[in-house]
């Protein structure tokens, strides 16, 4: 639940690729959060007594379906998770008591006493997610702290990312002991790899990982990890 309380929200990550949403509501703020929930591959449903333009193009092209114009219950049935945003509080409450019985997750859109999940504002670069709430205090804030994080965690920590997800597998395809692998793991992220990533200095980025690893890595194969052609 999300009344008031002294305890704190779990913060958790879900996956929800393949697995189905149901968002009841038609207009702007169901469009933004089924676009959310495309980005991270979730299938979605919309149920709505009428949908806005972007979401009737969604329908056309396949990307959603659309449910018709009314909610039951019975709607809910293979459902993952549940998004009530009809603009209607009475209507939003209704649907989350409903999914709530059947043990669903459900954000009722400011709304946090019809809910039992939040939904943080979030800061994505690749598979770098930083996920900032206020506990439903103040959105404002928290899209505020977002906005300010921007200018800090820039495009090469996608890179980067992308770079040590590679690094990760090539240093435990060396069967080294757990505590070696750690050790490598922190001295790359310890060292100047970043900066020279950022600089798009691939010269010295092969340099750093060379002599991390004790093995020879040239910046073709670093360009390759990073999606960068040569």
């Amino acid at each position: 639940m999300c009344d008031e309380r002294s305890d704190h929200y779990y913060p958790i990550l879900l996956d929800l690729k393949d697995k189905k949403a149901l968002v009841v509501g038609g207009g702007k703020v169901a469009h933004r959060k089924i676009i959310n929930l495309l980005d991270c591959g979730a299938s979605v449903e919309v149920i709505a007594r009428e949908l806005d333009g972007s979401l009737r193009i969604l329908v056309e092209k396949g990307l959603i379906s659309y449910g018709g114009q009314e909610f039951s219950e019975d709607r809910m049935d293979m459902v993952f998770l549940v998004i009530a945003a009809t603009g209607d509080a009475e209507v939003n409450r209704c649907v989350s008591e409903q999914a709530r019985r059947k043990g669903l997750l459900v954000n009722a859109v400011d709304q946090p006493a019809d809910c039992n999940f939040i939904v943080p504002s979030v800061l994505r670069r690749g598979d770098l997610v930083i996920s900032i709430s206020t506990s439903g205090t103040s959105p404002a804030f928290a899209k505020k702290v977002r906005e300010e994080l921007e200018e800090h965690f820039g495009d090469e920590f996608e890179v980067f990312l992308r770079v040590m997800g590679h690094l990760r597998e090539r240093v435990l395809s060396l069967g080294l002991s757990q505590e070696k692998n750690k050790g490598v793991f922190e001295k790359l992220v310890s060292s100047r790899l970043l900066h020279f990533i950022r600089e798009k200095d691939w010269d010295g980025a092969a340099i750093i990982v060379t002599e991390t690893l004790g093995r020879p890595v040239s910046r073709g194969e670093l360009m390759t990890y990073a999606g960068k052609a040569e």
